[in-house]
């Protein structure tokens, strides 16, 4: 074997080395064009991948914490209605009560009448408490308790305490105005359903301040993440047909080559 022979295939072996590693380059950039993405294997770059998937898991999380929250508001929503309409009907039980201690117009009779509506009325508020669902979950007859709401994207958050308005827990489960007596009861249940209404009011507002905050912060982590992962394509694309241009001339330059060392081999033969 000729030194000239030798010597071509040395600088043949070089080129295709060449060669496998801008096809390999070229193979990289239509990925990345294609997927949109700078990043798409740990190959690409090893530390900003793990960033990104901390930075994806974090977003998500506040993500899910957003819908957590308002699907929680909704939920408060329901309950604050229901004790809305057992606040209404104890202030009616009231102004029955009222009437009823009017005792120089009103007989033993048209009490009975009037405890009838009141009847009414305390059937209507443990139907309420009893049948106010979110989820298939009673809202207002205190088997609730402590609810969590998984707001944060670890998993944290606040918790919500549901009330428990039932007749009994109102204090007003044997109330009956055809005897004595006492509208302070009556005061009072209503004093806890305002209560329980102020409770479920400031938990709605701080819901909505955690989901400005949730959504502000996914806001800025996807940022971040994208400034990781999210390709500069008019660099890619720069940067692509810098690779397919160079490839193009070591194939044109390999071909030029072995024609050349193909002819110096003739001669020395020759």
């Amino acid at each position: 074997m000729s030194i000239s022979s030798i010597g071509g295939r040395q600088n043949f072996y070089s080129n295709q080395s060449l060669y496998t590693k801008q096809n390999q380059n070229l193979h990289r950039n239509f990925r990345q064009l294609a997927s949109g993405k700078r990043i798409n294997s740990a190959a690409d770059d090893a530390a900003g991948l793990a960033i990104a998937t901390k930075l994806l898991s974090q977003r998500n999380g506040y993500d899910v914490g957003t819908r957590n929250a308002a699907t929680s508001q909704d939920m408060v929503n329901v309950a604050e209605g229901g004790l809305s309409k057992i606040s209404d009907s104890l202030q009616r039980m009231r102004e029955l009560s009222i009437q009823a201690s009017n005792t120089a117009i009103y007989g033993e009779d048209d009490r009975a009448s009037i405890q009838q509506e009141i009847d009414q009325l305390k059937g209507y508020i443990s139907d309420a408490a009893g049948n106010t669902q979110f989820n298939n979950m009673n809202l207002l007859d205190g088997s609730m308790g402590r609810s969590h709401v998984a707001s944060s994207p670890n998993g944290g958050g606040m918790d919500i305490n549901m009330p428990d308005a039932v007749l009994k827990s109102l204090g007003i489960e044997d109330y009956d105005v055809t005897g004595d007596f006492d509208i302070s009861s009556i005061d009072s249940a209503l004093e806890k359903v305002s209560s329980a209404r102020s409770g479920l009011g400031a938990a709605y507002n701080r819901l909505s301040h955690t989901i400005n905050y949730n959504s502000y912060a996914s806001y800025n982590t996807t940022a971040s993440q994208s400034r990781l992962e999210d390709l500069d394509y008019a660099g890619a694309v720069s940067d692509m047909k810098k690779n397919s241009l160079l490839q193009e001339y070591r194939i044109m330059m390999q071909k030029k080559q072995q024609e050349e060392y193909g002819r110096v081999n003739q001669l020395m033969r020759f």
